[in-house]
């Protein structure tokens, strides 16, 4: 039985994708994430997500896969 997504929160209505990859510890420096989404390792609610800018509210579901460590999914609380 899977226990769902880790959930991060946010203080405010909505957060960057690059920047929320650093909250939740999903890259080390917010640069980390640049080649993450250049090779398509980063969903937002199942769809492959390029753009660091994009904009994430409550309830959005990020998903990294991570070659040697497998997927992980995280929820924007």
């Amino acid at each position: 039985m899977s226990a769902g997504p880790r959930v991060v929160p946010i203080r405010d209505e909505s957060i960057r994708l690059g920047q929320f990859l650093k909250l939740a510890d999903l890259v080390d420096a917010g640069s980390d994430a640049k080649p993450l989404l250049a090779e398509g390792l980063v969903s937002v609610n199942g769809e492959v997500e390029t753009r660091r800018g994009r904009q994430l509210t409550k309830g959005d579901v990020v998903t990294v896969r991570h070659p040697d460590l497998g997927d992980s999914a995280t929820q924007v609380g």
